[in-house]
């Protein structure tokens, strides 16, 4: 990185190379080493973990600024594929697609997988509040923010961590922990971090597949059935017996040759993202299934999408038209209004 700062400016590439290791010693020592002061009152420990996430962030943004667009679409689907959805911090999906996106503004393969991360790690953020480990939360939390800015659990989760944050500093200050103890309880924290993330991570790219592959499975039912309802409407045709001649000193015009029946159109998906799962409907567990009737267009674009029937009414209809409007199919012969039944069913650890 330095050479390639020119020689008149070798006094800010200084400082700035200073600050590079300082953030990321800072990180170092949030994961590895006991603390050295004393507990932090509950005016300064915010400011603490916002430190620490931020130096966190840091060290994960500088060691994957220098990858191209392609390096961070392979990286991002290697860890897609192997559960790393939005930890360990610097080798993450989220992190991945969120630098492709800002290096390839409005790429869809990255704008579509962060829609399906945002919900996973909203509940992810929460946990990690609810365990104690503020600076995680926030790191999540910031991630969620480059993410979408306008999200609506923002502001939730930033004041419930703030407030979690003080109420677990009070405590600290009252029973005057150790450095020893402080040292223990953030080992197990990383523990109960690493542990946590790596099983709800794969819970939910399993999650992801199942739905990927059982919409899939309904479009190969689908063209199935028309291809047998054609075969037979074909059948029914050629067994209808042709118009008797009657005689005229004029031949009578040959009957026209019944047109073949239409070869069915196999719907074959390019894309196929799942929805996004409401995060109340999440919290809550609640599970259920739409079923959504849309037209697949000549050139394979989606249009037309409309909820059939949901059960339970209205929870799921307004992600799952979502999820249907960015599907893609090869291009077909002419456009083919089809049906499929989108499950939703939450994770359980």
């Amino acid at each position: 990185m330095v050479s390639k700062i020119p020689t008149s400016s070798r006094a800010p590439s200084a400082r700035l190379v200073a600050a590079l290791a300082l953030a990321c010693a800072l990180a170092a020592c949030g994961r590895d080493e006991a603390p050295q002061a004393p507990a932090e009152t509950a005016g300064d420990v915010g400011g603490g973990t916002s430190q620490q996430a931020a130096a966190r962030q840091q060290a994960a943004d500088d060691a994957i600024a220098g990858l191209s667009a392609e390096e961070l679409r392979t990286a991002a689907s290697a860890a897609y594929q192997e559960s790393r959805l939005y930890a360990p911090a610097g080798e993450n999906a989220m992190e991945y697609y969120l630098a492709l996106r800002e290096k390839q503004a409005g790429d869809p393969a990255a704008s579509s997988a962060l829609i399906d991360l945002l919900p996973m790690s909203v509940i992810a953020t929460e946990q990690s509040r609810d365990r104690g480990d503020y600076a995680e939360a926030r790191r999540l939390l910031g991630l969620i923010e480059r993410a979408d800015a306008g999200h609506p659990a923002l502001e939730r989760l930033r004041a419930s961590i703030d407030s979690a944050e003080q109420q677990t500093a009070q405590r600290a200050e009252q029973q005057k922990l150790t450095a020893e103890q402080e040292a223990q309880r953030t080992q197990q924290l990383e523990r109960e971090r690493a542990q946590q993330q790596q099983q709800q991570q794969a819970a939910a790219a399993q999650q992801l597949a199942q739905q990927q592959a059982a919409a899939e499975a309904a479009a190969r039912e689908e063209a199935a059935r028309q291809a047998t309802a054609r075969e037979e409407a074909a059948g029914r045709q050629a067994a209808t017996p042709a118009p008797a001649r009657t005689e005229s000193p004029t031949p009578a015009p040959a009957p026209a040759t019944p047109a073949p029946a239409a070869a069915a159109v196999q719907l074959r998906p390019l894309s196929t993202p799942a929805p996004r799962y409401p995060a109340d409907a999440l919290r809550s567990g609640t599970s259920g299934e739409v079923l959504v009737e849309f037209t697949v267009g000549a050139d394979g674009a989606v249009s037309n999408a409309r909820v059939v029937r949901a059960d339970p009414p209205r929870i799921f209809d307004r992600e799952a038209l979502a999820a249907v409007r960015r599907w893609r199919f090869e291009p077909v012969p002419a456009p083919v209004t089809t049906r499929r039944t989108i499950g939703f069913a939450p994770t359980t650890n």
